[in-house]
C-alpha cells in the first residue's frame, strides 16, 4: 500500500447520511413525525452524471433532504428501480449492518414517543452501560428498525461523557446525530478487521481516532439483541469535529455475513456516508494507487445546480460499506 502525507488529505466534516427507502413519502413521516427531524430540501435527480455517480443506468432519484439539530440525512428512492429489501433476519453483527445514533434529552420519553410508531425493536429495552466501562459508562442506548428496516439508536449521554453540545440547555427531545456506525470483518458499522478500517479512515482519508472502547455484558447482550455480544469499537472524527464514524468489531459471537457482492445502490439496504474533503483529486488518486474499490468512474461533475456540491465519487471501504466523496 502507498502511505500519503499525513497532513496532504484530510476529511473535513461528514456532511449527511444518505440511505436508500421504498418511499420518502412514508419515511419522511416517520423521520418528521416520529424522530423531530426538519425539512431542508426535496428535488428530483436523474442524467448520465448522476447515473456514474451511483453506479445505476439511468437512475431517477428523488433526494428529500431532513435535518435535525446540526445534521443532515437525505433519502433516496429511486423512481424507476426496484430494489432489493434487507433481509429480515439481519443482525448486528453482518457486515451490512449500519446504523446512526440519534442522541436525545429524555431516553424514557424518546422511547416512550418511538415505540408508538411502527418501529420494529432491536434491544429489548434502553440499555444502561455499566459504570465500570470507562469510555461508556452511564450511557443508556436503545437500537430499533425503521419501516424500512434501516437500523437506527437513540443514545442519552450522562453529564460526563459526549460532545458538549449535547449538553447545552435545551426543550427539545431529539437533538442530533452523534455518529453513523458500521460493523467490520472491525455513521456505526459492522467491520471485518479494525487495523485495515483503521487504516482507510485514518490513513488514506485524514480522519482522526477519537476513542477506542470494548463493551460486552448482559447490557450488550440485550442491546443487540445477540447472545454473548461483545464487541470492540473504534471511534473517528474528522478534522472539523462533528459527526463521527464508529467500526464495530464482534469478538462474540463473530463476524457476520458479508455484504453481498451484487448489492447496489438501489437496494434498500444501501447506506452512504458523505465526507467532504479538501482535494478531491488527491483523495481519488490516492484511493487508487491503495487499491480501493470504486463505484463511480472517477470524479463526475454534476449539471443539476440544485445539488449542494460539485462534484463527487462514490467508492467501498474494506468492508464495502460505500463512501460518497464531495467537493464544494
Amino acid at each position: 500500500m502507498n502511505m500519503p502525507s499525513k497532513t496532504s488529505v484530510q476529511v473535513q466534516k461528514i456532511r449527511a447520511i444518505g440511505l436508500t427507502v421504498t418511499s420518502c413519502d412514508r419515511s419522511v413521516d416517520f423521520y418528521t413525525q416520529a424522530l423531530g427531524f426538519k425539512l431542508v430540501s426535496d428535488i428530483t435527480v436523474e442524467g448520465q452524471d448522476y447515473s456514474d455517480l451511483q453506479g445505476i443506468t439511468e437512475a431517477k432519484i428523488r433526494i428529500v433532504t431532513l435535518q435535525l439539530g446540526d445534521e443532515l440525512i437525505e433519502l433516496m428512492e429511486y423512481f424507476n428501480i426496484k430494489g432489493k429489501p434487507i433481509p429480515k433476519d439481519s443482525q448486528s453483527n453482518d457486515i451490512w449492518f449500519q446504523h446512526f445514533a440519534i442522541v436525545v434529552s429524555d431516553m424514557d420519553r424518546a422511547y416512550a414517543q418511538v415505540c408508538s410508531f411502527p418501529i420494529e425493536p432491536i434491544s429489548v429495552a434502553p440499555q444502561t452501560i455499566l459504570s465500570d466501562n470507562e469510555t461508556s459508562g452511564g450511557v443508556r442506548a436503545f437500537k430499533f428498525k425503521d419501516p424500512d428496516g434501516h437500523d437506527l439508536e437513540l443514545i442519552w449521554f450522562p453529564t460526563d461523557k459526549g460532545q458538549d453540545k449535547w449538553h447545552q440547555d435545551t426543550n427539545r427531545l431529539f437533538l442530533g446525530i452523534d455518529h453513523s456506525a458500521m460493523s467490520t470483518t472491525g455513521y456505526a458499522y459492522a467491520v471485518s478487521n479494525t487495523e485495515e478500517n483503521i487504516y482507510f479512515y485514518r490513513d488514506l482519508l485524514g480522519m482522526q481516532v477519537d476513542s477506542r472502547n470494548l463493551n460486552w455484558r448482559a447490557t450488550q447482550t440485550s442491546l443487540d439483541n445477540l447472545p454473548g455480544a461483545t464487541v470492540r469499537i473504534t471511534s473517528l472524527r474528522p478534522a472539523q469535529g462533528g459527526l463521527g464514524i464508529e467500526l464495530l468489531d464482534y469478538l462474540v459471537p463473530g463476524k457476520g455475513r458479508p455484504i453481498p457482492s451484487d448489492w447496489k445502490s438501489c437496494d434498500i439496504a444501501h447506506m452512504q456516508i458523505e465526507l467532504v474533503v479538501n482535494d478531491i483529486e488527491q483523495v481519488v488518486e490516492i484511493l487508487r494507487q491503495n487499491g480501493v474499490q470504486f463505484i463511480s468512474p472517477g470524479i463526475v461533475q454534476f449539471t443539476n445546480s440544485s445539488l449542494p456540491y460539485k462534484q463527487g465519487c462514490l467508492v467501498k471501504d474494506p468492508d464495502g460499506h460505500t463512501i460518497l466523496l464531495i467537493d464544494y
